[in-house]
């Protein structure tokens, strides 16, 4: 007999520790199934997952069957085998096909269960990098906002105070620079000269490290907390400048990145950056298994070559088989439908519905690429001042916009970074018009209504539109 949903909550609440979340379950969604961009809850509802589930389920919910499959045939072929002294052969499979579609100069792949344990995983290479080169170097440079993982050693990157402070003492090593979020710059900027104070600010804080002691540094092309942040002209040529000079590797965090979502295979390649190394997860199985990855140069790769050499780092399911089988399927099915190419074609489209709500006065604007967006909200009240961070957190919060969207059927994600409230949208790739428009038309709806509960008057705020 199948249970209902509060019997599922009561077993959650008793049992289920979720993560980035309070113990008590007793108000979860208990999803049952997907279809298409949509997932359903144990009382039927349908939800537009205007998320991908993390930024993770890039060919929404449609092809189990071929994954199912893949998996199958494996599980009775081979259902495990470590990549330590041996290697299975889907794990090689898959590492070629993942290096067809890699940034040119990257030819190696080290297989991880996740994106944090790659983060966590590239940092070591750095490190054990330049000790075979005989050097000394082991801290690590990333992005204010910037997320890289939960790890210690990836929390010691995390440029979101937050998430780091209750785990301090954390790895030492990390420190933040500049990220590329240009509302606090100067108006009337030019893009050439908003990119010279980027990486003057970059050149400034490896000179307050020194560059003799710096291993790494880390950002994610197009960077997710702080507001889908895209680089101006020549950020990424500059870094790359920046880390030939003072010799220091360059990780590009592709973690969410990868894989088509922002019109590429690889942002890293979008957006002029040249990676001695590439962080990967989420879009590699489509999120079908647990998977990740570190995609690695020939530069490293001739160093940890050398006779005697051991890379001093493992895990056990690094390579699993069975996620092998299934992200060679992601493949297939990614190539099948020139995913990249896809999401390159529908982008003008899905920015400007999202752009079409800047009519409404509590709407800032929009950043991002791809299908991998954010929605700035105002932090100012109709008379021109400033919530405080705490009121920001009532005005935007979940009973304010995340409920009455679910209520509409829709699944987004609000939070407040640096003093900004910022929505993020990061539907499936293989999303479409219809999915454009009621994603749209429901934003409209519920934005227009905070907007009057902020105090803005009725001619200010934009009619709401109707989903259907």
């Amino acid at each position: 007999m199948a249970r209902t949903t509060e019997e599922y909550r009561a077993a959650a609440t008793s049992h289920l520790w979720r993560h980035f979340a309070n113990p008590d379950a007793s108000a979860i969604n208990v999803m049952v199934r997907g279809e298409g961009c949509y997932l359903y809850n144990s009382d039927g509802q349908r939800f537009l997952d205007g998320v991908s589930n993390m930024f993770c389920a890039n060919l929404g919910y449609s092809y189990g069957d071929e994954f199912a499959e893949a998996a199958g045939e494996q599980l009775r072929t081979l259902g495990y085998q470590a990549i330590w002294g041996s290697a299975s052969t889907v794990a090689i499979e898959l590492a070629e096909r993942i290096i067809s579609h890699a940034p040119e100069g990257i030819e190696h792949v080290f297989f991880t269960p996740s994106g944090g344990e790659s983060v966590e995983a590239a940092w070591k290479f750095a490190r054990q990098y330049f000790q075979l080169r005989g050097e000394k170097r082991w801290k690590a440079l990333s992005r204010r906002l910037a997320y890289h993982g939960t790890t210690l050693g990836a929390l010691a990157l995390m440029g979101l105070d937050d998430y780091r402070t209750t785990f301090e003492p954390v790895v030492p090593g990390g420190t933040r620079f500049r990220n590329t979020y240009r509302g606090d710059r100067p108006e009337g900027e030019t893009e050439e000269e908003f990119t010279a104070f980027l990486l003057a600010d970059l050149e400034e804080r490896i000179l307050e490290e020194d560059p003799s002691t710096i291993a790494m540094i880390i950002v994610e092309p197009l960077q997710n907390h702080g507001g889908c942040l895209v680089p101006p002209a020549g950020y990424g040529e500059g870094v790359r400048a920046l880390c030939d000079k003072y010799g220091i590797l360059l990780v590009t965090d592709e973690v969410i990145t990868g894989f088509g979502r922002v019109g590429a295979w690889f942002a890293s390649t979008r957006y002029g950056f040249e990676p001695d190394m590439i962080t990967v997860a989420k879009g590699l199985s489509a999120a079908n298994a647990p998977m990740g990855a570190v995609l690695l140069s020939e530069k490293l790769h001739e160093e940890f070559s050398k006779p005697g050499v051991i890379v001093n780092h493992g895990n056990t399911f690094g390579g699993h088989p069975v996620s092998c089988a299934i992200a060679l399927r992601a493949f297939d099915i990614m190539e099948r439908l020139d995913l990249p190419g896809y999401v390159a074609s529908k982008e003008g489209e899905l920015r400007a519905a999202l752009e079409s709500l800047q009519d409404i006065p509590n709407v800032v604007s929009v950043s991002g690429a791809g299908f991998f967006y954010a929605i700035e909200l105002t932090r100012f009240r109709p008379d021109g001042t400033q919530y405080a961070e705490s009121e920001l957190g009532e005005v935007y919060g979940p009973s304010a916009v995340a409920a009455p969207l679910a209520a509409r059927g829709v699944l987004c994600r609000v939070m407040v970074e640096g003093g900004r409230p910022l929505m993020f949208i990061g539907l499936p790739l293989v999303a479409d018009t219809s999915e454009f428009e009621f994603l749209r038309d429901n934003l409209r709806d519920v934005f227009g209504q905070v907007a009057e509960a902020q105090g803005w008057s009725r001619a200010d705020v934009a009619q709401p539109v109707s989903a259907g």
